[in-house]
């Protein structure tokens, strides 16, 4: 039975949980994700409590090849003051933090409780990363990417695809394990320097990376190997990120990071009675 720490109290995955997307940016590729002001965001958080979410995930910077790259002082600026909200409006919430600057993840949760941290970039826009999230001890979510938002779709060239992103993640838990960060969860970076092929051969093997017996985090909601494939838009790619989470469930994934909650959980509920009747 998988679990994550959750300032002391063991979370159980045996039932997945669904994480709702908060962007904090002017510049991520959903539009309707947007969240600007502070009622927004509150409405934002409500809503995906409301429709069965567990988990908060709040990003002030966006991670689309178009966006601008901020720096840790300029993403601290636009996200402190919204977290301080969260945390103030929802204080029993789950939250977790996309950020891979180490002094943004550790002001996060020190000083507004973030429960998770949420890194893009493996510890590898930030080389501290990994020794900060020892001192937190906080669960970290450890994603597949190389280079940086604006430039990993030159960095889609593998030896062998599926052993590469493998070897990468035996790598960094392996320093995770010895820092003594032992509540990792693996997200397989769909979208991130990868292919529309590429993404679509990750999923097809999905339960490969149970070999790591860790939490596997699916994050595919309305992204361009969906609406690319259908020859459609983000707006109309909630039917393509139903299916593909529906795949990833019966694939084993335990979190499901998502624009639409309310979706989301249906799938979770309808995979697991399918479970429930093979068990």
């Amino acid at each position: 039975m998988k679990t994550i720490n959750i300032s002391g109290s063991l979370i159980n995955l045996s039932t997945p949980l669904v994480m709702g997307i908060v962007n904090i940016t002017p510049d991520s590729f959903f539009a309707n994700s947007r969240k600007q002001t502070g009622t927004e965001i509150v409405e934002r958080c409500r809503q995906i409590i409301g429709e069965g979410g567990s988990i908060i995930d709040i990003g002030a910077q966006s991670s689309a090849p178009t966006s601008t790259f901020l720096s840790a002082r300029e993403e601290a600026d636009r996200l402190m003051p919204a977290l301080k909200l969260i945390r103030k409006e929802f204080p029993d919430a789950i939250i977790s933090v996309d950020t891979f600057y180490a002094d943004v993840a550790k002001q996060a949760v020190e000083e507004f409780g973030a429960n998770i941290i949420n890194d893009i970039s493996g510890g590898q826009i930030d080389d501290q990363m990994f020794t900060t999230m020892a001192q937190l001890n906080v669960p970290y979510i450890l994603m597949h990417m190389r280079g940086t938002p604006q430039t990993m779709q030159s960095f889609t060239n593998y030896d062998n695809f599926l052993q590469d992103i493998l070897y990468y993640f035996s790598e960094k838990k392996a320093k995770l394990n010895l820092l003594g960060v032992n509540d990792v969860i693996i997200d397989p970076g769909f979208g991130f320097s990868k292919t529309l092929t590429q993404n679509y051969e990750l999923m097809a093997y999905l339960k490969y990376f149970h070999i790591f017996d860790e939490p596997i985090l699916v994050g595919i909601s309305r992204k361009s190997m969906i609406y690319k494939l259908l020859n459609t838009s983000p707006q109309e790619s909630l039917n393509g990120t139903t299916v593909l989470n529906t795949v990833a469930l019966l694939s084993g994934a335990s979190i499901l990071r998502v624009h639409d909650v309310r979706e989301a959980v249906e799938c979770v509920k309808i995979v697991k009675q399918i479970n429930k009747t093979k068990d």
